[in-house]
């Protein structure tokens, strides 16, 4: 190879190297044999999620509520699997049972299918404390001022029979009158927090709920003022009555055909007011009651030409068909009207009268509101259905396959947990006006993985890159994504008695990218 001192004065470097090139690949090869990756899992939405969850101390108070099981933190790590998987993956509990193996959380893997079933039965037994306890932590989590609460409710059907105490035929709101179903009640803060939910039987109408949960809402969570807010469903003269009478205060809409008093308010000559967003409002007296009308300029210039088009498309169809074609759809067929010379035509006088209503909403509150502020509090109602679509579509509520009553009000409550984990969240993104969307953003939280490795006899933790917006979700909880590698202990070392033996960090490696 050369003479020593001429290898010292830095030929042996260039010599190494240049070898380097014909002794990579049994290099890595053999630096392989040292190396030995043991699994890859989903991290990024249990990451984010759990730490909202222990802010809220949802395990504290479900693991109170569970004291007389004597598993009572494998069921409440039940419960939080559940919650988990219906914002990432909804699946049956058969499901969950598998998928917790896909999931970067030690403690999933003391969870067994009975878990599973068990902690719904007690979530359904201790419902009311659990939300008032949850209710609580999340007025100090998000220094919550509930003075108005908003009530709305959604149905959802069964596969099969159903639990008879809830199954019943009814007014479907997922358009499907051929099956047993359940009425499910959310009440929510103005800013979008569930507070509290209900179940009913499928048969119950909206008014009954509306009833039901205002007698005892406010000495359950001991609440002082509060108005409460519903849709035009809810409205029915002997609710009102009660509402009056009992100086319950409230805000609700009217239906804008079928209610008399409602022609006999738009009537009136009051000038409106105009407020933001180019809102008008105006305030309105109808025997002795307070009514506020709301229109909306840019909604009614949608209405007139939503109307106008159906129009044409109305005679154009009987112009091409014929009236015979249109007498199946109840939609055209409210607009045909029979002249004396038993001709039918189009309803010109319908036509004008539902012109009256293009943008206007009109409500009926007994509150001392302003005027501009009580339209405000009804429009904010959009956050309640909101929730609705998301605990259907997102959540995946329905349809419901458990037969028995207890089963069926613990999945519901789990779906009620899991809205409430994800509503946090967004307040979070909104307080920090960091604007993502929303179901992009889980997307790119599920890319983030934890990698378990070994390198020789040493055991580490690894994550994958953030994606996308990843890192938006922790910059809204102000928390660091996880480190990028962390040493696990060696299970094969003897160790003194700990309280989870599966990980413990030991030392942290400083992070090779910015935060």
């Amino acid at each position: 190879m050369g003479r020593i001192e001429d290898l010292q004065d830095g030929d042996i470097d260039r010599l190494i190297a240049s070898l380097a090139k014909f002794s990579e690949k049994k290099w890595i090869q053999s630096e392989a044999q040292k190396l030995l990756v043991h699994n890859a899992k989903e991290w990024g939405l249990e990451f984010t999620f759990r730490h909202l969850w222990d802010k809220l101390h949802l395990d504290a108070i479900l693991q109170q509520s569970f004291s007389s099981a004597y598993t009572s933190e494998q069921l409440a790590e039940a419960v939080y699997a559940m919650v988990l998987n219906r914002i990432s993956d909804p699946l049956s509990k058969r499901g969950v049972n598998h998928w917790i193996n896909e999931v970067y959380r030690p403690a999933f893997s003391n969870l067994e299918l009975h878990h599973f079933y068990r902690s719904l039965d007690l979530l359904a037994e201790h419902k009311e404390s659990i939300e008032l306890e949850l209710f609580n932590r999340t007025q100090t989590y998000f220094d919550l001022k509930v003075d108005m609460i908003f009530w709305d409710t959604t149905s959802t059907y069964f596969e099969g029979k159903g639990p008879a105490e809830l199954a019943h035929y009814g007014y479907s709101k997922d358009h499907r009158p051929d099956r047993l179903q359940v009425m499910i009640g959310v009440v929510m803060t103005q800013t979008g927090i569930p507070i509290a939910h209900e179940v009913f039987p499928g048969n119950t109408p909206d008014s009954v709920t509306f009833k039901l949960i205002i007698a005892d809402f406010r000495k359950r969570f001991n609440l002082g003022r509060v108005v409460f807010v519903g849709d035009r469903g809810m409205v029915s003269k002997e609710i009102l009555y009660e509402l009056d009478r009992n100086h319950i205060e409230y805000i609700v809409g009217m239906r804008m055909r079928k209610a008399k008093e409602v022609g006999e308010v738009l009537k009136t000559g009051v000038k409106y007011k105009v407020v933001r967003d180019k809102l008008r409002v105006k305030e309105v007296w109808c025997d002795a009651n307070r009514y506020i009308i709301y229109y909306n300029p840019l909604q009614a210039e949608y209405d007139k030409k939503a109307r106008e088009e159906m129009v044409a498309k109305l005679e154009s169809q009987i112009k091409s068909y014929g009236v015979k074609s249109l007498v199946g759809n109840s939609g055209y067929r409210r607009y045909l009207v029979l002249d004396k010379d038993a001709v039918v035509d189009i309803n010109r006088q319908l036509l004008k009268r539902e012109a009256r209503y293009d943008g206007k909403y009109v409500l009926r509150t007994n509150s001392q509101l302003h005027t501009a502020e009580a339209a405000f509090a009804y429009k904010d109602l959009w956050r309640v259905e909101r929730a609705f679509r998301e605990i259907k579509s997102s959540l995946d509520l329905r349809p419901v396959y458990h037969w028995k009553d207890s089963r069926v009000r613990g999945h519901i409550m789990v779906c009620f947990l899991a809205l409430v984990l994800e509503s946090a969240l967004r307040r979070k993104l909104l307080e920090k006006n960091i604007e993502v969307e929303y179901l992009y953003l889980l997307r790119d939280l599920q890319q983030l993985r934890a990698v378990e490795m070994t390198i020789g006899e040493d055991r580490y933790l690894c994550r994958t890159e953030l994606v996308g917006k990843a890192n938006e979700a922790f910059r809204a909880l102000g928390i660091r994504p996880p480190l990028q590698i962390a040493k696990l202990e060696n299970k094969s070392k003897p160790t003194k008695e700990r309280e989870k033996p599966e990980y413990i960090d030991l030392t942290l490696f400083p992070e090779t990218e910015g935060v």
